[in-house]
């Protein structure tokens, strides 16, 4: 292995750009970026408010190829406005999902979001209603459509709500997934309900060991670059369907984790609740100790 190709092997997922992460992700050389820096397909709502522009909206995309195989690739930018989704944004995505359904590629989205562009807030809120639409359509004609989270941003918002019509999700610890924020939470609920700035109780409850554990991801890695490129190569064999059974078998899956879940108070009392050996310890454990204790889950099937 060249230095170069070990550098990128050890890279931080959650340190990374987007372009990094696609640069990590698909075969070296085999990215050909859609609507390019030449384009500038900038949001045409930002100047209104004196924001920052950036020619690609926060999110690249494109196509490559994983292990020789053709894929989609969409990678947002948490660094840029959070990556959150506005018109121009969202449109690229939908565009990507679409495509897919033609080319007969399976789809990889990069996750990193904090939700709405609250400036975009009706363009944006379509633009997640018209990508759940493309998902679901792509999934509908056999392609798949996996979701990628571990940035900066984490996944929340619509961006969670897109994430949860994917194939399948590969998450990371740092991978923190859910509708509402740790600030929006204490906006509205109060600092009693939720403190937004007690980072354990943001990891344990919304991130990527507890959604692993409770069935909200499929897969959980380790925050490199290369543990993210061979679970994806894993998660691309496993076709999942999309029909009205599988949608039905879902939901009755989330009806028993809310039936068996829904009053805990704390991530530790589920994970107690799942048979799992000295649950406190969760949030200190490597990644392969984890995933030891998450192999030791009673009712693996309300949880998976």
């Amino acid at each position: 292995m060249t230095q170069a190709a070990a550098n990128t092997a050890s890279l931080s997922w959650y340190e990374a750009s987007a372009r990094q992460r696609i640069d990590a992700l698909v075969d070296a050389g085999s990215f050909s970026e859609y609507i390019g820096p030449e384009l500038r397909e900038i949001s045409p709502h930002l100047s209104i408010f004196d924001l920052p522009e950036q020619f690609d909206d926060g999110i690249v995309i494109g196509r490559g190829r994983l292990e020789g195989s053709p894929v989609l690739v969409a990678a947002q930018e948490g660094r840029f406005m959070g990556g959150a989704f506005g018109e121009v944004h969202g449109a690229k995505l939908t565009g990507l999902l679409r495509a897919a359904r033609t080319l007969k590629h399976d789809v990889l989205i990069l996750f990193d979001t904090g939700g709405v562009r609250l400036q975009e807030a009706n363009a944006g809120e379509l633009a997640i209603a018209e990508i759940m639409r493309a998902v679901v359509e792509a999934r509908r004609a056999g392609i798949n459509v996996v979701g990628l989270i571990g940035g900066r941003a984490g996944c929340y918002g619509g961006g969670s709500l897109i994430a949860g019509t994917c194939s399948r999700l590969i998450v990371s610890e740092q991978g923190r997934i859910s509708v509402s924020g740790p600030e929006v939470i204490e906006t509205n609920r109060g600092i009693e309900e939720f403190d937004s700035r007690d980072r354990a109780l943001v990891w344990r409850t919304m991130g990527g060991k507890h959604r692993y554990l409770i069935g909200g991801a499929d897969m959980f890695v380790d925050d490199e670059a290369l543990a993210f490129r061979e679970a994806a190569i894993d998660a691309l064999k496993i076709k999942r369907g999309c029909d009205t059974s599988a949608l039905a078998a879902e939901q009755e899956r989330l009806e028993r984790r809310l039936l068996r879940f829904g009053e805990a108070e704390d991530a530790v009392q589920i994970w107690q609740a799942l048979g799992i050996d000295a649950p406190t310890e969760i949030p200190a454990l490597p990644t392969d100790a984890f995933l030891r204790a998450a192999d030791t889950r009673e009712n693996a099937d309300d949880a998976r």
